[in-house]
């Protein structure tokens, strides 16, 4: 009996794992990561395979296009483009609006539909909505120009409403894995210069700022777990060497604002950090998966 019954758990578990590794061979062979590239002569949206095989241009238009988005199903990507041709009023330069298309670039729609910034858009994990960054009217104009505010808006374009009211600038929005919560980078001086982190609830409320620094913190970006924001910072007054600026290196806080650490600890400059959180992916403990850079590369 004992024999039978062990028998048996082994069939079971071969059973599982005939069902289960057609499931994660699929999943690890739609894996694929956006980029923005100029290649071609003018910035626009790529995507390849995780080793860098499958490259195909997605967009083709003499407008620059940017700042990839996946849906969570990894059926749609939103982006920026300023195709459309407006251009702002005061300063003379042209302004981006939100896009989606479908991952392999058919479709593309305008999301947000006027002649005003929109730009950093993430999908919610649900795949309902999307955060942005934009200027519209009404918002404070300091002596720089329209300051930025968070807004959110159904997959469709519809339905939008304003989560931040700061008369400063607020950019970079980045969902909580739960959704519940999104991090975000605001300079609350309104000068372009001294970003912070925050995170405030879904609805706008309760916001809470991570760090304090007399430089630049920003775009964060959530652990699969929610735990941490992982984000890039100026803070350690590092010079480029080739073009005179201060350089970012990446930095991970917990979602309270504590234990800040540099991940990266080198001169040169380290950006737009990308926590990556694939669908049915399983991680061993301590093992995080970071990226970062113009090609976001994973660390297991």
């Amino acid at each position: 009996m004992k024999r039978r019954y062990n028998l048996g758990n082994l069939i079971l578990a071969n059973v599982i794992v005939l069902l289960l590794t057609p499931v994660m061979v699929a999943v690890d062979a739609q894996a694929r990561i956006a980029f923005v590239s100029d290649r071609d002569g003018n910035y626009d949206i790529y995507v390849m395979d995780v080793d860098g095989g499958n490259l195909r241009r997605l967009t083709n238009h003499p407008d620059i296009d940017s700042l990839p988005s996946w849906s969570p199903d990894g059926k749609r990507i939103v982006f920026t483009s300023k195709r459309d041709g407006h251009v702002d009023a005061i300063h003379g330069f042209a302004t981006s609006e939100i896009y989606v298309m479908d991952a392999d670039g058919d479709n593309p729609q305008n999301l947000t539909n006027h002649p005003k910034e929109d730009w950093y858009p993430s999908w919610s994990p649900d795949g309902k909505r999307i955060v942005f960054s934009a200027r519209k009217d009404g918002h404070f104009e300091n002596e720089l120009a329209l300051t930025y505010e968070i807004y959110v808006m159904d997959n469709d374009g519809g339905n939008q409403q304003r989560l931040t009211e700061n008369r400063k600038n607020d950019w970079h929005p980045s969902w909580s894995p739960t959704g519940k919560r999104i991090a975000f980078t605001s300079d609350r001086k309104g000068d372009f210069q001294n970003f912070e982190i925050y995170v405030m609830d879904n609805d706008g409320g309760n916001q809470q700022r991570l760090t304090e620094n007399r430089v630049s913190d920003s775009f964060p970006s959530w652990s699969p777990d929610g735990e941490q924001i992982v984000f890039c910072s100026d803070r350690d007054g590092h010079v480029h060497a080739k073009h005179g600026w201060s350089t970012n290196e990446i930095y991970v806080v917990d979602a309270d604002g504590g234990n800040q650490q540099n991940l990266t600890n080198h001169p040169h400059d380290d950006l737009e950090p990308a926590w990556f959180s694939p669908p049915f992916s399983v991680s061993p403990t301590g093992k995080k998966f970071t990226m970062w850079g113009w090609v976001k590369q994973i660390d297991r």
